[in-house]
């Protein structure tokens, strides 16, 4: 019953996987364009420089005079002096007007440093965003890894169920013959179920590794696709394995993350320029202009013309305004205090960055190297274990050893070929990832 569940479990992920594979391949570029497109974080990023290109205008603006008009009407009644310094009964409606405009000639240079503070904080958006590009085409990467070594993997069981296969059939006649005790047809029966269920764990694994890599792409699993099988680089001393630091070097001066830091660190530089221009005097120019109409209601008095009255009551000017600040509660004081902070926090994260990047990448390093000289040991080991299950394959078809240890015998091959697999995806990814912080694009 148990390989029945299993077959039935077998022939549904088959299914599922024949549809995947009829479906449209996608490359790994092609992955990686359409995340950049769609990923919803990354265009969350893009929302977020367009704010802070809008802060920039805008702190450009701020130089520019200002503009405002206003408008007041209202209406009274009851008694009023009157022309003829009398009180009368006088009802009245009045309309009010001005408009003016205002320009800041200095105010300790807050409006320049203002636009600086505005431009390094969208150049830090910007690297932001690429930041965030940067992490998407690395777990792409690794998604399509993974992919290409569940996949390599479910070859491999599949090929050994095959072997299993092979000597099940002949095990079952050497049985039937009266040559062999049914014992053996039971071992080769069982180890031909773990292996079915080998098969099976492969099959899942495969498909939770497109199902992750649809996830990442925002993709419905209903839209599945396959992806192409790239001719994966050879395995062997990568040029970015010679020196981590140089790596480390050149990485500092093209990753994101610490641009993204830089800009911020210059940000808070101009931010504590503003603070101290606080402590400033400010001069401002300004210009205005006023008039009004007023319009009696049933009364005694005749009503003196719109525009005549609009020459008679019109006022304008202009000045300037010299602002000293002399003691507003110690606010500017520790604007400047709290600015320094900034700046100084700035500064810890920058080096911040600049340690994460380095372990990063002495972590990338450590990793393929390890990654290399596993695979190296396991190339031996593969071809060493190979040969001693073709060996006791050949003892156990003439008799000589028992299926126990044949069955071990493969098993070992299969962990051998398993671990081969493992070093050699792992090693392609970290040294992706070098290359990567190396300016160097991630392709297969």
């Amino acid at each position: 019953m148990k390989r029945m569940y299993s077959l039935i479990a077998a022939a549904i992920l088959l299914v599922v996987f024949t549809s995947a594979r009829a479906q449209e391949s996608w490359s790994l570029q092609k992955c990686i364009d359409y995340a950049l497109q769609n990923n919803i974080q990354i265009k969350q990023q893009s929302l977020n420089s367009d704010y802070y290109n809008n802060q920039l205008n805008q702190a450009k603006f701020n130089r520019l005079p200002n503009l405002n008009m206003g408008m007041q009407n209202s209406t009274s009644f009851g008694r009023s002096l009157g022309p003829d310094n009398t009180y009368l009964d006088m009802n009245s409606n009045s309309t009010y007007g001005n408009l003016n405009s205002n320009i800041t000639i200095w105010n300790g240079f807050t409006l320049t440093n203002a636009i600086k503070v505005a431009d390094m904080d969208l150049r830090a958006s910007l690297q932001d965003m690429q930041k965030a590009k940067d992490d998407m085409m690395l777990n792409i990467a690794a998604s399509y890894l993974e992919i290409l070594f569940a996949d390599e993997l479910l070859t491999v069981s599949e090929d050994l169920k095959k072997i299993t296969q092979l000597q099940l059939d002949r095990t079952t006649k050497l049985v039937e013959a009266g040559s062999l005790a049914k014992g053996s047809l039971l071992e080769i029966e069982a180890q031909f179920a773990r292996e079915e269920l080998n098969v099976v764990d492969a099959q899942n694994r495969l498909q939770l590794a497109y199902l992750g890599i649809y996830q990442l792409l925002e993709v419905p699993s209903t839209e599945s696709f396959k992806i192409e099988k790239p001719n994966l680089p050879e395995i062997g001393a990568n040029l970015t394995m010679l020196n981590s630091m140089d790596v480390f070097k050149n990485a500092v001066q093209l990753r994101p993350s610490v641009k993204g830091a830089e800009f911020k660190l210059e940000s808070a530089r101009n931010q504590l320029l503003i603070a101290k221009g606080n402590l400033l005097p400010s001069l401002t120019f300004g210009v205005n202009y006023n008039n009004n109409y007023n319009y009696l209601i049933n009364n005694i008095y005749t009503n003196i013309a719109f525009g005549e009255q609009l020459k008679s009551h019109q006022r304008y000017g202009f000045g300037v305004n010299l602002n000293i600040p002399i003691f507003n509660h110690y606010q500017a004081k520790t604007g400047v205090s709290n600015a320094q902070i900034q700046l100084e926090n700035s500064e810890l994260q920058l080096q911040n960055t600049k340690n994460l990047l380095r372990k990063e990448i002495e972590q990338a390093y450590t990793n393929a190297l390890a990654a290399f000289k596993r695979y190296v040991a396991n190339q031996k080991t593969v071809i060493a274990s190979k040969e001693a299950f073709r060996y006791t394959e050949e003892k156990f078809n003439v008799g000589m050893i028992n299926s126990v240890e044949y069955n071990q015998s493969k098993n070992n091959l299969s962990k051998t070929q398993s671990d081969l697999l493992q070093a050699k995806y792992e090693y392609i990814f970290r040294t992706k990832i070098l290359d990567f912080y190396n300016g160097i694009p991630i392709q297969l």
